[in-house]
């Protein structure tokens, strides 16, 4: 008989939308769901919107892929509906895909915290929420929480799952040297395989893109500020769903004021399976982010034949001398703005080059079985009680 495996995820509807959580859930799911018995407790909608997903049963369990999701409205979304969904499916580990969610993570934690749900293994994957830059914003309101949970005992005893050593060091620096953290790279997507486009880079000019979330984690208004000051002719296309409406204002504001040359451009949300086309059109992937476990996309960008500019707050370092991007310091400005202006520069010889390079890297990287196993092991470790 599998072991049963109980997920509590804000969101999960693969090939919906591009969301960098959900797709770290949606592979490993692909990955793993053949050996164990993988069950998701969801909500049914997208953050913001106020009706549910299409075509999709509510408050009751579902066959999606090699998994069993349960939807819930936002009214069966309190600690007894948890209770029972708990004590209905009697998982033998129960996930956390977060350790802020003030829904799918506080409220499990707090049934365990008051002995309301039987004694069960946990995990908490952060998922980069505590890097210096994600830990940063809403920081005294978050270090609150972190105090709180290790006051009341909220995470005594859980497993965390960390992607990097970094983020390993991360979690033991917030709870304790002695917390039991596992490290297990994100798996990537189990089916993509590419060739890198061909595209007809131009001297002169470059196309980006910006693909992710629009909050202040992800930086869209330090990208835009850097690319103030580039000669050449620059579109900026923006791809991701609205955080944070007040910052997607300030980024507007940016906007505005940018030379003619240069052309931003928001292009709304995209839905997963759309990803890979997008990243063909471009030139360049360019998201400094203030804090990253893994990025899914930055893999898919690779993949895509598409060389990746990023700050040097993510898991992907060395990308120059590797010759398929760069990762640089966001302190350092004017770094950022000679890299792009090398890649205005840029002709379509050396262009496809680094594609090529990019291209190699990315399928590479989805072809190694280390994570994988990393990763099985992981559960495996934590079902039998062993976290050292």
């Amino acid at each position: 008989m599998k072991n049963k495996i109980l997920f509590f995820q804000f969101s999960f509807l693969p090939g919906y939308k591009a969301g960098g959580s959900l797709r770290t859930l949606a592979n490993l799911v692909d990955h793993l769901g053949a050996e164990f018995d993988l069950r998701i407790v969801c909500t049914d909608r997208d953050s913001g919107d106020d009706q549910p997903y299409p075509g999709i049963k509510i408050g009751e369990w579902q066959t999606v892929g090699p998994s069993q999701v349960m939807y819930l409205s936002p009214q069966n979304r309190t600690l007894k509906d948890f209770r029972q969904i708990i004590l209905v499916t009697k998982p033998d580990l129960v996930y956390l895909n977060s350790f802020f969610h003030p829904v799918f993570s506080r409220q499990p934690l707090i049934l365990r915290r008051l002995g309301s749900i039987p004694k069960i293994p946990f995990i908490i994957a952060p998922r980069g929420e505590f890097s210096a830059g994600a830990i940063g914003l809403k920081s005294l309101k978050k270090h609150l929480y972190i105090y709180l949970a290790r006051l009341w005992g909220l995470v005594d005893g859980v497993a965390w799952h960390a992607s990097n050593e970094q983020e390993a060091a991360d979690i033991r620096a917030l709870f304790g040297a002695q917390s039991k953290v596992l490290i297990a790279l994100d798996l990537p997507t189990k089916s993509l395989v590419l060739k890198s486009s061909q595209r007809q880079k131009k001297p002169g000019s470059l196309k980006i893109v910006f693909l992710a979330r629009i909050d202040r984690k992800k930086n869209l208004s330090g990208a835009l500020e850097m690319l103030n000051g580039l000669r050449g002719e620059v579109r900026f296309n923006i791809y991701g769903p609205i955080g944070d409406n007040g910052y997607w204002q300030d980024c507007q504001k940016i906007i505005k004021s940018l030379p003619a040359n240069i052309e931003a451009h928001y292009c709304g949300e995209i839905e997963h399976n759309k990803v890979i086309d997008v990243l063909k059109e471009h030139d360049l992937f360019f998201v400094p982010t203030l804090g990253e476990n893994f990025g899914y996309v930055y893999l898919e960008a690779l993949s895509a034949g598409c060389p990746i500019l990023l700050s040097d707050q993510t898991p992907w370092q060395n990308l120059e001398e590797k010759g398929v991007g760069w990762a640089l310091p966001l302190s350092q400005k004017r770094i950022f703005q000679e890299v792009l202006q090398q890649c205005v520069d840029m002709g379509k010889e050396e262009h496809a080059l680094w594609s090529k390079r990019a291209n190699l890297y990315g399928l590479a990287f989805m072809q190694d079985k280390g994570a994988l196993e990393k990763n099985r092991s992981m559960f495996d470790r934590v079902l039998l009680g062993m976290t050292k």
